[in-house]
């Protein structure tokens, strides 16, 4: 492997889509969702851990979720573990781990990733992840993956590519962004489909790192102001106080907004290993096997008749279940908390908006 390549992997986020399961105590990065034995994180971790070297491989993570990180990830170190002490949004999370990485290894070619994706062809990512890198250190360019999209999807949001350029590299091409579209309606998701120019936006991100220190500071010198002055505290005690002065000031930002949607550097690795963020619970039911009646079951004790197309999960492997005449509706019964609801997105996402309305965000969420 090469010694120049790292992977910084985002794993702060609080996972209220996966609301019961996934709490701000213990994210849905923290949990074995797909119930395969293994965390998203740990997935991630060693995924890229076939690409990168294992020591190469940074967490940014929230301050509160130390603990679950070491826990999951005892391989690695605390200097490989960048603790945030607020919520910024991506970009400060990806120029903490560019100023810090800078003062050890300038020549670094880093792939920033999620720490919640699901990828289904392992090789092939694998070489598209290795060809990246070996482009992206021989160049300016940013580069984001963009996957062929298989259906109009609303969940995703989109990277229109510009035509009158095109790089190739063996079975992979690339080309420079034209525009990142968020979220679309059915509508104007299936146009896109249509044009053969929009690919889904993977928000995996490969360049070096003197190119995205240099954007960093042309899109964004509000928050590398703040970051730059910490070359002589990096990797030494002082570095948590810093952090925490830094972030009290920094503002909450994307690195998709901040950067890649103002630099003229922009580019599309395209690619097709079969991909899905896995934000929704939704996205879950659709990955996951099903029984004859298109249930996802996750429960010890159960009688399930006349269900369809629904999901029931229980964590208490010594309650008895009961579903009997049900369709398209989610059964999630935790601890604290039992789920009854249409299976759909939405709904998930406003019972979380009014639980935090209605104050009890710390009781449940």
């Amino acid at each position: 492997m090469n010694n120049n390549h790292y992977c910084i992997i985002m794993a702060g986020g609080i996972g209220s889509r996966f609301w019961p399961v996934s709490r701000q105590s213990r994210p849905k990065q923290f949990i074995d969702i797909l119930g395969v034995g293994k965390t998203f994180l740990q997935m991630t971790f060693e995924r890229y851990a076939a690409i990168v070297p294992e020591e190469n491989i940074l967490i940014v993570t929230a301050e509160r979720y130390y603990d679950l990180v070491k826990q999951q990830l005892p391989q690695v170190s605390d200097d490989n573990i960048l603790l945030e002490p607020y919520k910024r949004n991506t970009a400060p999370c990806v120029a903490y781990a560019t100023y810090k990485l800078y003062t050890k290894n300038p020549d670094a070619t880093v792939i920033v990733a999620p720490s919640d994706h699901l990828i289904i062809g392992e090789i092939q990512f694998r070489e598209t992840m290795l060809a990246a890198l070996e482009i992206a250190s021989g160049n300016d360019r940013l580069y984001t993956i963009g996957i062929d999209p298989t259906r109009p999807e609303t969940n995703y949001g989109y990277i229109q590519i510009s035509k009158a350029d095109i790089n190739r590299s063996g079975l992979h091409d690339s080309y420079p962004v034209k525009t990142f579209t968020e979220k679309p309606n059915a509508d104007l998701a299936k146009v896109f489909l249509e044009t053969g120019e929009f690919f889904w936006n993977s928000g995996m991100f490969i360049w070096n790192l003197k190119s995205i220190k240099a954007e960093l500071e042309r899109c964004l010198p509000e928050v590398t102001s703040l970051f730059r002055g910490g070359e002589k505290v990096y990797y030494t005690p002082a570095e948590k106080d810093f952090i925490r002065r830094v972030y009290e000031d920094c503002p909450a930002i994307s690195i998709d907004y901040g950067v890649m949607e103002k630099t003229r550097k922009a580019w599309v690795f395209l690619s097709d290993f079969g991909w899905s963020d896995l934000g929704t619970w939704d996205s879950v039911y659709e990955r996951v096997p099903k029984d004859d009646d298109g249930n996802v079951v996750s429960v010890k004790n159960a009688m399930i008749d006349e269900v369809k197309d629904s999901v029931v999960l229980c964590a208490n492997p010594d309650k008895l279940v009961v579903a009997r005449g049900l369709e398209n509706v989610m059964v999630i019964d935790m601890a604290d908390v039992l789920l009854v609801c249409h299976r759909d997105d939405r709904t998930v996402k406003d019972i979380v908006t009014d639980l935090t309305m209605k104050d009890k965000i710390d009781r449940y969420l």
